[in-house]
C-alpha cells in the first residue's frame, strides 16, 4: 500500500510566480499520472502527464520531464500552459474568469498502483490592497487598477488589439507589482466605437492627461504598451505625442501604419483607414502599395494565416516609406517583444526595422528587443494556457492562426514578462532603489 502524497508549494499566490509541483510515495520505478482541471470562465480546461517516479519514489516536476502526456520536457508548470478546453473554451471562451478578483483554482490529482492523492493551485490576479476603478469621464473609458500604499507610483497604460475591448487582467497584475495600471478602451467596448477604423489620435492624448491629472505618477512617468494592434500604436503614440508618453513597450507590434485589417467596420472595409490625426487618416501600408495582396491570405487553407498577406506589402519600398512609424521622434525607452512564427505579422521583421530606426537616429534611450523565434504572436504573461494557437477571430469572425507552439509560446511567456518589468524598473529607476 502506498502512502501517495501531492504538493503545491506555494498553494496560493499571484498567477506569474511559479510553484513547485512534487510527489511522494509512489513505489520507485512506478508510473504516476498527474492531472489537471481548472475552471475558466465557466469552462473546464484539462491537461494530463505521466511521470517515472525515482528511487525513493519520487517526482518533482522542476526536475523530471513527464514519458507521456501533453507536454514534453521539464517544465515546473507544463501541467498549467498544457492545458486544453474540451468544451470549446479553447477558441470560444476567455481563459480567465470574468471578474479579476476571482481566482483561478486548479485541481490536481495524482494516481499510481492505485492510490490517488490531490492538491489545488491557486492561481490569482489581484493583490491585496489593489483598487479597481471603472473609468467612464470625459469621454474616456477604461479600467484603473491602482496598487497598494500611499505611493507615488509610475503608472502604465496598457492598449489591446485587434479584439478590442480591455486588457484587465494585464493591468491587474501590474498595479500587484507597483504600478498605477490603466487597460483603456478605444473600439469593442460599451462606451466606445465598435470597430477600430477611424480611431482618433486625440482621444489617446486626451487619456494620457486624464491618467496624468488622476494619479499624479510618480516623476510624472506614463508607459504605453499595447499589444500587436495595440504595439503599432503604442509606438504611434510614442512618436506623435513624445512630450506625453514616458517609454514604449510594443508587444509583437508593426513597424508601419495598418488599415482596419479584420477589426475594420465592414462599411470602411479592411484597407480603409484604422487612425485619424486632426480628422485625417494616417497613410497606412496598403494605400497605392503595388505589390500588397490580400491573395496568400484569402486564399489560403484555414487556419489561415494573416502574416502571409501582410509580408507581401513590404515588396514596395516608397509605400513603406509612407507609412513607416517614426519612431525616431520617441523620447523614452523602447521594449519590443516579438515571436518568429508570428501567424498575424511579422512582428520579428517589424522589431527589427523599429530596433535599425531607433540605432540610426542615435536614439538616447534604452531599446531592448526580445524575440522567440519559435514563438507565436499570442504572448501574455507566465502561467496560463498556450494550446490556444488557431481561434476564430472576433471581429472577422475567420479562422486563424496566431503561429507558435504551446511550448515556445510558454517560454516566450516567462521571457517577456520577466523583460517587461526588468525594462520598466530601469526606465523608471527602481533597478537602483
Amino acid at each position: 500500500m502506498t502512502n501517495l502524497s501531492l504538493r503545491v508549494d506555494p498553494v496560493d499566490a499571484l498567477i506569474d510566480v511559479p510553484r513547485r509541483i512534487t510527489v511522494s510515495g509512489a513505489k520507485p520505478g512506478a508510473l504516476v499520472t498527474i492531472g489537471t482541471e481548472t475552471s475558466r470562465s465557466g469552462h473546464p480546461w484539462l491537461s494530463r502527464a505521466v511521470f517515472r517516479a525515482d528511487a525513493v519514489g519520487a517526482v518533482d516536476l522542476g526536475r523530471d520531464a513527464p514519458v507521456g502526456g501533453d507536454y514534453a520536457g521539464v517544465s515546473d508548470m507544463g501541467l498549467i500552459w498544457s492545458q486544453v478546453s474540451p468544451t470549446g473554451g479553447a477558441r470560444d471562451h476567455a481563459q480567465f474568469n470574468a471578474s479579476t478578483a476571482e481566482p483561478l483554482v486548479t485541481r490536481l490529482t495524482v494516481s499510481a498502483d492505485g492510490a490517488e492523492a490531490r492538491a489545488d493551485l491557486v492561481q490569482r490576479l489581484l493583490a491585496p490592497g489593489v483598487v479597481r476603478e471603472e473609468i467612464s469621464e470625459g469621454g474616456i473609458v477604461g479600467v484603473l487598477y491602482r496598487p497598494p500604499g500611499a505611493g507615488p507610483f509610475p503608472a502604465v497604460m496598457f492598449l489591446n488589439g485587434s479584439n478590442g475591448g480591455v486588457n484587465e487582467p494585464r493591468a491587474a497584475l501590474m498595479a500587484a507589482k507597483g504600478y498605477h495600471a490603466m487597460t483603456l478602451a478605444y473600439f469593442g467596448y460599451a462606451g466606445v466605437q465598435r470597430h477600430i477604423s477611424n480611431t482618433r489620435l486625440e482621444y489617446f492624448a486626451d487619456a494620457l492627461d486624464w491618467l496624468r491629472a488622476r494619479v499624479q505618477p510618480k516623476d510624472g512617468f506614463v508607459a504605453v504598451s499595447g499589444q500587436s494592434r495595440g504595439g503599432e500604436l503604442a509606438l504611434l503614440l510614442g512618436a506623435t505625442y513624445p512630450d506625453k508618453v514616458s517609454a514604449v513597450a510594443g508587444w509583437v507590434p508593426s513597424a508601419f501604419v495598418h488599415g482596419g485589417q479584420a477589426a475594420a467596420d465592414p462599411a470602411h472595409g479592411r484597407d480603409g483607414p484604422s487612425w485619424l490625426l486632426n480628422d485625417v487618416p494616417l497613410v497606412h501600408i496598403w494605400n497605392d502599395n503595388r505589390a500588397a495582396s490580400w491573395a496568400p491570405y484569402d486564399e489560403g487553407a484555414p487556419p489561415r494565416r494573416n502574416s502571409k498577406a501582410m509580408v507581401t506589402a513590404l515588396g514596395d519600398p516608397q509605400a513603406c516609406a509612407r507609412a513607416r512609424i517614426p519612431v525616431e521622434r520617441i523620447r523614452g525607452p523602447v521594449l519590443l517583444i516579438s515571436g518568429g512564427d508570428d501567424g498575424a505579422w511579422p512582428s520579428d521583421l517589424y522589431a527589427l526595422m523599429v530596433q535599425a530606426s531607433l540605432t540610426a537616429a542615435g536614439h538616447p534611450h534604452p531599446v531592448v528587443w526580445k524575440n522567440w523565434p519559435e514563438a507565436g504572436h499570442s504572448i501574455l504573461f507566465p502561467h496560463v494556457p498556450t494550446t490556444r494557437i488557431s481561434s476564430v477571430h472576433p471581429v472577422s469572425g475567420v479562422l486563424t492562426t496566431n503561429g507558435g507552439t504551446a511550448a515556445a509560446n510558454a517560454e516566450a511567456n516567462l521571457g517577456a514578462w520577466a523583460a517587461m518589468q526588468a525594462w520598466l524598473a530601469q526606465a523608471t529607476g527602481r533597478e537602483t532603489d
